[in-house]
């Protein structure tokens, strides 16, 4: 059974005298958060971590300007040297001896036993951080970054210096408590701060190291005080109350709202004490806020929402990742709990004077690290999330657009409409409808983001009534051309969370909205809209290509290469580039033998054109099947049937490549010397790996595995393969266009290597090119980069070829085939979207 939430007369420990006699006559029912984890504190340690990975990263590769920065902070070394020798003495011991002391002094006379063991665990942790990390620089790391983090001594000598005594008294002064609030602890970092600044002028540390002991001290006590948690600051209890009376209220009793986190556990305590209004829970749900219903003493019932300051690094940076990711829409630099609840209260009083129906804002004030912001109670108002669907009637639904077109009549955009803020009540025989919850809204807002309140309120009401009702409704109030606009705006990306969660249960209202809106506005457009910059794995490709990029470039021998390509051929440069040019034809010509509508084969090899543009950004072979799905539904065809026979052209891609190296491999014979030879060996390695696979299908989960991965794509392609099979025509355009791109590839690759002498057997070209291209392919990474290269080059010294030789032709075939071909592909994409193709 959950515990029944404490009250202000228990409180969070003993209480004093004149505590008592605030809280007299007070009744709090409320759930006090003692310890609160503070996403600060985690974020703190993620931009530390990166910062010693900068820091790293300069001492290695910029040491130019690491050490011109300590030289000239060691400008007075000579003569500084030997004046600071007694007085740096005299610090180390302050600093390393004493600081600590007094710190730890302090805490202990303060009877703060748990924040002193969290001390020592901090200064501990930054110790042993500091000492793991001065070993593995010293044990692994380059020469380079080695003597970037190092001193010369006057014999001449290197030696590294990271202090881990430095880390351990930042780990214990971050964990020890705010410099505002502990006197030794501010005057242990002023010490620390000056400590720093001789030792630099001495040249006792190198710049580097120092930073590095520093931030990693941070880390360490940072996450020892976000796991540990800290001692809650938000208002509870007296100050709660306190914060109360200042905003003008006596109040008589407390409740604390449960919200979406602890409703099931704080029900059962908000009835036996009184449950709160519908109203008032609908507020806790769609808020991030600690929401109470506050009773006065002149018997008003009033809704009080509590923003903490711990939450604003939340908020801040959720408005951050939002406004970067997210087209068209302003980022707010709203950062601070003030500005916060300023920005509430601009949002409340702006749509109260615009007339829509909204809880008055009463009153504002401020207790400990809360802002507290009284409000009227909607009355007996209920939320839409709470009513069903016949309780909904034509009227509601028009009352409830009449609201949003005076918001949007004056300015005002809600930006987070759900089904919570949304509510209605019936006085008087006449339907009332109210829009509560305007933190997150803007005032002079834009119109994509009142384009973005009508879709997300269209979508809201089309998973209560229908996709139909909600569009009349809004068609009754609304002129067409706001209705129209919201067209390309439906998509999941642009609602709420809550409304989001709700879509994943009824996936089929946001195609039921678009059926409807064109059914009733044919000329509407329900393309989507491109708001989004990126998404997660974009950022997951871009690190992928990073780290292959870095792979590659520190693993070349940058004079072999370029002694290499000015002794190669530009003509077979040439010859190679014409070939990697006709793959994109032999690509269109493949697209448009299995396309199931007529396309030119001009415009088809333009978008395989594009799709070497869009192989920045996509991994080898997604850029092309992207493109070509998106030109099939553009010109009419169903996704399904436009999946498939995207689906058949790989399909037949990957067929007709192992039918030509069959038939190299066959046109070979035995008459010419392999660098490659096919011994017994080899086939007794592909026999037993074929053993292996094939045993693997005897175990029941992989059987299953393989044929939810392969049965899937099977029942999407064989119908099309049945209808394509029956018009020889088509089959026969498909083969020469897939012949024609693989083949262009395996030639331009034997240009390359011509290009610089190298004379192989066409066989082992394909060979060398296929293993590439498939390690290209199984690394998610843009166009196969670095993947791609690396087996090349391996590939290609495999076979007795030159490392700085080998290593040039793939450079030279990659740049040749994928990063020349790039602005062509740009400008490709630009046609194609401007005739609306894509």
């Amino acid at each position: 059974m959950p515990e029944l939430p404490t009250t202000a007369r228990l409180g969070l420990g003993p209480s004093p005298d004149d505590d008592a006699d605030r809280l007299a006559g007070v009744e709090i029912v409320d759930t006090p958060a003692v310890r609160v984890h503070h996403p600060s504190d985690l974020l703190g340690v993620v931009v530390g971590t990166l910062g010693i990975a900068l820091v790293l990263v300069a001492a290695t590769y910029a040491q130019n300007t690491t050490t011109g920065v300590a030289e000239d902070v060691q400008g007075f070394r000579s003569l500084l040297g030997q004046i600071l020798i007694f007085p740096v003495t005299l610090l180390e011991i302050v600093v390393v001896v004493l600081a600590p002391v007094a710190v730890l002094t302090e805490l202990a006379i303060r009877r703060l036993g748990r924040q002193l063991l969290e001390a020592l665990a901090a200064a501990l942790g930054g110790l042993l951080l500091c000492m793991v990390l001065g070993w593995a620089v010293h044990a692994f790391g380059p020469a380079e970054l080695v003597t970037g983090m190092s001193v010369r001594l006057r014999s001449g000598a290197w030696v590294l210096t990271i202090p881990p005594y430095v880390s351990l008294i930042a780990g214990l002064l971050t964990t020890s408590g705010p410099r505002t609030r502990r006197r030794t602890v501010a005057w242990s970092w002023n010490l620390l701060w000056v400590w720093v600044g001789v030792v630099l002028i001495t040249g006792a540390v190198s710049l580097p190291g120092l930073a590095v002991a520093l931030l990693v001290g941070r880390v360490a006590g940072l996450g020892v005080r976000y796991l540990s948690g800290v001692r809650s600051e938000r208002a509870y209890g007296v100050s709660l109350v306190d914060g109360v009376r200042r905003a003008g209220f006596e109040p008589v009793r407390i409740t604390r709202v449960p919200d979406a986190h602890d409703e099931g556990a704080d029900a059962t305590a908000g009835t036996a004490a009184g449950a709160p209004p519908t109203t008032t829970r609908a507020i806790a749900r769609y808020s991030d806020h600690r929401v109470y219903d506050l009773t006065t003493a002149d018997g008003q019932d009033l809704d009080v929402v509590v923003l903490d300051g711990d939450r604003q690094v939340v908020g801040m940076l959720s408005r951050l990742w939002r406004s970067l990711r997210l087209r068209g829409l302003d980022g707010r630099s709203v950062v601070s709990l003030r500005q916060a609840a300023e920005r509430a209260a601009l949002l409340a009083y702006a749509a109260r004077a615009a007339g829509v129906r909204t809880p008055r804002l009463l009153s504002i004030s401020e207790a400990d690290d809360s802002m507290l912001l009284v409000q009227e109670a909607p009355g007996t108002a209920r939320p839409l999330a709470d009513l069903d669907a016949e309780d909904i009637t034509d009227d509601m639904l028009e009352e409830v657009w009449a609201q949003l077109r005076l918001a949007h009549g004056a300015g005002i955009a809600h930006r987070a409409l759900t089904s919570d803020v949304v509510l209605v009540d019936v006085v008087v025989g006449r339907p009332v409808a109210w829009l509560v919850g305007w933190e997150q809204g803007d005032v002079a807002s834009s119109e994509l983001a009142r384009r973005m309140d009508v879709t997300q309120l269209v979508a809201l009401l089309a998973l209560r009534v229908g996709a139909t009702r909600a569009l009349e409704s809004a068609s009754r109030v609304l002129p067409d051309e706001d209705i129209a606009a919201v067209g390309p705006l439906l998509q999941t990306i642009a609602l709420p969370q809550r409304t989001r969660d709700e879509m994943r249960a009824h996936k089929e209202v946001l195609a039921e909205l678009r059926s409807a809106l064109v059914q009733r506005l044919p000329e509407a457009d329900v393309h989507p809209e491109q708001l989004v910059r990126f998404g997660a794995r974009t950022l997951l490709t871009i690190f992928l290509t990073t780290v292959a990029v870095v792979v590659v470039l520190t693993s070349i021998n940058v004079d072999e290469i370029t002694e290499a390509v000015s002794e190669s051929d530009w003509r077979w440069s040439l010859v190679a580039f014409g070939l990697g040019l006709l793959t994109l034809f032999g690509a269109g010509l493949a697209f448009v033998a299995f396309s199931p509508v007529r396309l030119p084969v001009w415009r088809a090899t333009l978008v395989q054109t594009a799709a070497t543009f869009v192989a920045l950004a996509a991994p080898a072979g997604i850029g092309p099947a992207a493109l070509n799905l998106r030109m099939l539904t553009r010109r009419g065809v169903s996704t399904s049937l436009a999946a498939a026979t995207v689906a058949l052209v790989q399909v037949s891609q990957f067929v007709v490549t192992i039918l030509l190296l069959l038939g190299l491999s066959v046109a070979s014979g035995t008459q010419q010397a392999s660098p490659l030879p096919a011994s017994p060996q080899m086939f007794l390695a592909i026999g037993i790996l074929a053993l292996l696979v094939a045993s693997t299908l005897l175990v029941p989960a992989v059987r299953a595995w393989v044929a939810s991965k392969t049965l899937p794509m099977l029942r999407q392609t064989w119908p099309r393969l049945i209808e394509v099979v029956g018009q020889p025509r088509r089959l026969v355009l498909a083969f020469g266009g897939n012949v024609l791109m693989t083949m262009g590839y395996v030639l331009a690759f034997d240009a390359a290597l011509r290009a610089f002498g190298e004379d192989v057997s066409l066989v082992q070209v394909a060979l060398l090119y296929l293993a590439g291209n498939t390690a290209g392919s199984l690394v998610p990474t843009p166009g196969g980069l670095g993947t791609v290269e690396l087996a090349l080059t391996t590939g290609l010294t495999s076979v007795g070829i030159n490392a700085g030789v080998a290593v040039s032709v793939a450079f030279l075939f990659r740049a040749l085939t994928f990063w020349l071909r790039i602005p062509i592909g740009w400008a490709a994409m630009r046609f194609l979207q401007r005739k609306g193709e894509l």
